[in-house]
């Protein structure tokens, strides 16, 4: 039989787009082997503190305010030495800082919530003690900040003065005792800097130098002069350097100042019973600076090293898993070009990683989620070639594996491309709405679509047309899964079914089926979780199992009668409760740890109200937003009505998984809204591959009505579909298996979201939009295909076309 021969021009394309993907595969693995990619702290441990400013009287809390306190911020984490520290502004008010490695995040908090300002008060006495006798030398030193401006005072206790006195305040200081102080004669922007050091020649041990600018240093001579002039141990003789509202020293002048000199060379030095970490940490209060505005904790997460080695060796075993399986069976179904496309997902995998890496992005567990869950989208564009090419071979007069394979995937380009636009408006929506951990899935999952792409278009193109051309596979056609339609064809083909001779069935079971999934919402509620109610969780393993009752009851007892208690695995306890103080934190812990023995804290998570509101908002908006995206692509790509249907069958796909969780009492949170937003997207693209075929029959023949175009899109797309979900199914399957605790709620969402989107986009869009088009037509005197009547059908693109 007589072949056609590739053109020079065609083998002159080949190569070039063979070096250019070796090129990328090449930097790609150079990348992959000399940039670690950086972990987030939900799997390497740490702590993240999401701060917020405020506005005072004379302060706006506003973009520029809140770049201030980053810097100042950042030299007070320097100071705590923590490795690899990450301090970012997130939208104009919030600040993410994240501590790697940092357990307990008490210290880290007291350091980065002290934020109003550092002021030098004079002490005019003690409250409710005649005679104060207080022993110089329990006195504590001078702690001063770096310049703090125009912080918010808290409210402290008042003073009783007369009208036109100075006016007073009341603070307890370092021991307890409260003390009357005047205004403040100094504030922190007058310091220069302070400095923990060792005196070794007069054994004063520990001390901290402070250092004062030339302003400052004419305040401190008047203030300490002043105090100079009391006698040893007078309340009256110490200074008071108070920082958020607290006493962090107050100091006596030493006997050796002089009664109107004080200390006037610009240092000074505050001796006390330090040891080295209280004084280094005095010292990082001063040279830490101040902030320029407020700032209030408005969200908390800890979590442990056990908890995040274990979610990285459980996900890891599950993206082994999940790909193996895929591979196989897409080996299975393609045989020779199924295997050329396993190699291709092997570099999916290193350009994905190398891509991270590059870009300095941070990989959270739902990230490491997104990037599995990827592998089973790059499965869809090298499942939607292949089986375009089958078709293709089978019409061909003289077939041939090569010419095939080329059409394949000229003309499977513009639903590829089509489906994972709308899967990267999906994960754009994610990370402009969404917060945390999730945003680092938005990251890997658009990273991922990218990548899936290059390898199903380039690098499966490459090695598919290589091997096709060699003369012993071509004269076995067979071998490379391109000379036979498949069981699913030939099924179809054999069995003619008329799926869309009655549209309003199917309409009437998606309606059952909403029905019965929504009232799930209005039976049981939704389980919010802590990220839109606000609150506190703790998540603990114990010696011993603890059982929750008992647990809940113990709980009651010492003071938390609303505290939800759950079990996990054989000894994890989680605990969620209204906001919590740290104290009222470690009061929990002691609680739990008398019953379960030895407990080690895995995980903790605070989130202020506030916050929780504006979360819940904002998935409404991210909801809202990525169905109205959705829904704008779509029109413009095809039309209004076919937009507006398959928007239609989202809507119902987002009620039925709602409802689903629901029913199930699984909790609504940011991880279950980047499923939600991956349903939309991943729903999305079936739809797009059946309407894009539909459009394409419509193009050839205008007059058959539009059922049987339907009819016959769906039956030419049913094997892309069912070995597409086939793909993503092992790789969700293999995360809710093998994926930890972590994520098998994530992983259930997607299933549940595959399995319904699956079957709206076929079931529900498409006889919704035979429907609205039947209903358009009898007024607008459109011809069944769709077109006005006079008028030509609108085509679609050459790369859509036969």
């Amino acid at each position: 039989m007589k072949r056609t021969k590739p053109t020079k021009r065609t083998n002159r394309t080949s190569r070039v787009r063979a070096l250019f993907a070796l090129a990328v595969i090449a930097l790609s693995v150079y990348i992959a082997a000399t940039v670690p990619v950086r972990l987030g702290l939900d799997l390497r441990g740490g702590t993240q503190i999401v701060l917020e400013t405020r506005s005072t009287p004379t302060a706006k809390a506003d973009r520029e305010a809140t770049d201030r306190a980053v810097e100042v911020l950042r030299g007070r984490v320097d100071g705590l030495g923590v490795s690899e520290p990450s301090l970012v502004r997130s939208g104009s008010n919030r600040i993410i800082v994240e501590l790697p490695g940092v357990q307990d995040p008490k210290k880290a908090a007291d350091v980065l919530g002290r934020t109003a300002q550092l002021t030098f008060h004079p002490v005019t006495g003690v409250v409710d003690a005649p005679d104060a006798t207080e022993d110089p030398a329990k006195s504590e030193p001078d702690a001063s900040k770096e310049p703090e401006k125009s912080t918010e005072p808290g409210k402290p206790e008042s003073g009783k003065t007369e009208p036109g006195e100075p006016k007073e305040l009341v603070l307890p200081d370092e021991s307890g005792q409260r003390l009357r102080l005047q205004d403040s004669a100094m504030t922190g922007k007058d310091v220069k800097g302070a400095q923990a050091l060792f005196d070794q020649e007069t054994g004063a041990g520990w001390t901290v130098t402070v250092d004062f600018d030339k302003a400052g240093r004419a305040a401190w001579a008047k203030l300490t002069s002043e105090a100079a002039c009391r006698q040893v141990g007078d309340p009256a003789r110490r200074v008071a350097i108070v920082l958020d509202d607290r006493i962090i020293s107050s100091p006596q002048v030493s006997p050796s100042v002089a009664c109107g000199t004080g200390i006037a060379d610009g240092s000074t030095q505050i001796t006390g019973s330090f040891d080295d970490a209280e004084a280094r940490d005095l010292a990082l209060l001063i040279n830490g600076g101040a902030l320029p505005v407020p700032v209030e904790t408005v969200e908390q997460h800890t979590i442990g090293p056990t908890l995040g080695a274990g979610a990285i060796k459980a996900t890891a075993w599950a993206a082994v898993i999940g790909t193996a399986l895929t591979i196989l069976f897409i080996i299975t179904v393609y045989r020779l070009t199924g295997f050329l496309a396993a190699l291709a997902l092997l570099c999916y995998g290193v350009l994905s990683y190398a891509a991270l890496a590059a870009l300095g992005a941070t990989l959270t567990l739902p990230g490491l989620a997104g990037f599995v869950l990827a592998i089973g989208m790059a499965v869809d564009a090298n499942v939607l070639v292949f089986e375009r090419a089958r078709e293709e071979y089978a019409g061909m007069h003289r077939p041939s594996p090569r010419s095939a394979l080329t059409a394949g995937f000229r003309n499977a380009f513009s639903a590829i491309a089509d489906s994972n636009i709308t899967t990267l408006i999906a994960a754009g929506l994610l990370f402009f709405l969404s917060t945390g951990p999730v945003r680092g899935f938005a990251v890997t999952l658009a990273l991922g679509v990218l990548a899936s792409m290059f390898s199903a278009l380039v690098v499966t193109r490459v090695l598919a047309e290589f091997a096709v051309s060699r003369a012993s596979v071509r004269r076995r056609p067979l071998l490379t899964g391109l000379a036979n339609t498949g069981w699913i064809r030939n099924l179809v083909v054999r069995r003619d079914p008329q799926l869309m001779r009655h549209p309003r069935r199917w309409l009437a079971t998606a309606a059952v089926v909403l029905v019965l999934a929504g009232s799930g919402i209005v039976a049981r509620g939704l389980n919010f979780g802590l990220e839109f109610t606000g609150g506190r969780l703790i998540e603990y393993t114990t010696a011993t199992a603890v059982n929750p009752d008992r647990a809940r009851s113990a709980l009651a007892d010492a003071g938390f009668p609303g505290a939800l208690v759950q079990s996990s695995n054989d000894n994890g306890l989680t605990v969620r409760t209204e906001d919590l103080t740290d104290a009222e934190a470690a009061k929990v812990t002691d609680t739990v740890s008398s019953l379960g023995g030895e407990t080690e804290k895995v995980r903790d998570e605070q989130i202020g109200p506030s916050l929780g509101e504006e979360l819940r908002r904002n998935a409404l908006i991210a909801l809202a937003v990525a169905l109205g995206a959705q829904l704008l692509y779509l029109a413009a790509r095809f039309r209004w009505l076919w937009g507006t249907a398959a928007v239609t069958a989202l809507a119902h796909d987002v009620v039925i998984l709602v409802g689903v969780f629901a029913w199930l009492g699984k909790p609504i949170d940011g991880v279950f809204l980047a499923s939600l937003l991956t349903v939309i997207g991943y729903s999305v693209n079936d739809s797009v591959v059946l309407f894009d075929r539909i459009r394409e029959l419509l193009g050839r023949d205008r007059k058959m009505p539009l059922p049987q175009l339907a009819n016959l899109g769906i039956q030419q797309t049913l094997p892309r579909t069912i070995n597409t979900g086939m793909g993503a199914l092992l790789i969700l399957a293999s995360l809710a298996v093998f994926g930890g605790d972590s994520l098998t709620d994530f992983a259930l969402a997607l299933l549940i979201g595959l399995v319904v989107g699956t079957y709206s986009s076929v079931f529900t869009a498409t006889p919704l939009a035979i429907e609205m088009h039947r209903r358009h037509s009898r007024t607008s005197g459109r011809t069944p295909g769709g077109t006005r009547r006079g008028s030509p059908a609108r085509r679609s693109a050459p790369a859509a076309r036969v």
